[in-house]
């Protein structure tokens, strides 16, 4: 399976920390009843869904982007020694080979040079610090942390009310990151250059941003949590239970998926099983998603 390929003069890289079933489909997606799921069962098991247990096959990475100039790691998972409530499988993870698997690329955490999150969810932001005598500090020491502002500012005020409005990631994975110095708060409609910038795709979180890339006439964008999982190609109404705004989160995936489908630009999404990257496509009233050939 290929984990890296090229938009124009971009390289790119998927870094996985965990892959296989994750959360059981009814309780990610609460819309997905087992009548509602019984049609889909023919094409979802076993690569997205498996059998009897009804778990979803998910990914959980990061991508790393090589531009001429710069490396940029975008999404940066659950990370390691930290507490979760709202997923426990998520809590005290050790045994994680997310940096050997950036070190397999060639890559130390000093080569980064810049870190960009969609959205600021415990498993988007974890490895931006890791424990050190007892103190959270960057994981990339020489990056520049990149936060839209949106997100930034409603995370951080509701984690003023306690840290389980946050599962805890802000105190640990954001927070850290600002003390240190190496944070940039920027505009939903940041552009990094003119290769690559956000655009606001809310709903799930409020400041919920994807990732466009154009470069030498090729196309992509990294869609975060804009979808999690096939299904929501053919179901896009079904909202994520961990959604700020269900019904925003699947207006925007409606627009997202009509916006790209049927085009040259390759969908990098969060979630999908590998290879995780592929194009839309039209299935009648609603989506599918073909993944890239591998």
């Amino acid at each position: 399976m290929s984990l890296r390929g090229e938009i124009g003069e971009i390289l790119w890289h998927r870094i996985i920390e965990a892959e296989g079933p994750e959360f059981e489909i009814g309780f990610l997606l609460p819309d997905a009843t087992p009548e509602a799921i019984e049609p889909h069962r023919g094409w979802m098991e076993p690569s997205f869904l498996e059998p009897g247990t009804g778990k979803l096959i998910m990914a959980t990475q990061s991508y790393v982007l090589r531009t001429r100039h710069h490396v940029i790691l975008v999404d940066s998972c659950v990370g390691n020694h930290k507490e979760r409530r709202f997923y426990p499988p998520w809590s005290g993870l050790s045994g994680t080979r997310y940096l050997d698997n950036l070190a397999a690329i060639g890559l130390t955490p000093e080569d980064i040079d810049f870190v960009m999150c969609t959205h600021l969810h415990a498993d988007h932001v974890g490895w931006n610090t890791r424990l050190v005598d007892g103190r959270w500090v960057p994981t990339f020491p020489n990056a520049r942390y990149v936060f839209g502002r949106t997100e930034f500012d409603h995370w951080t005020e509701l984690n003023k009310k306690g840290k389980k409005y946050s599962d805890g990631c802000i105190d640990d994975s954001v927070l850290p990151v600002v003390e240190a110095g190496r944070a940039e708060i920027v505009a939903d409609d940041y552009a990094f250059n003119d290769e690559i910038w956000f655009t606001a795709t809310p709903g799930h979180t409020p400041g919920h941003v994807s990732i466009r890339l154009k470069s030498s006439g090729r196309n992509a964008i990294l869609s975060g949590d804009v979808v999690h999982t096939p299904i929501q190609c053919r179901e896009p109404g079904w909202s994520a239970v961990g959604c700020t705004d269900r019904a925003l989160s699947a207006v925007t995936r409606h627009k997202f998926l009509d916006q790209y489908c049927e085009t040259d630009t390759l969908v990098m999404t969060g979630h999908f099983p590998s290879p995780s990257v592929g194009h839309v496509h039209r299935h009648g009233d609603a989506y599918q998603f073909s993944f890239l050939d591998t």
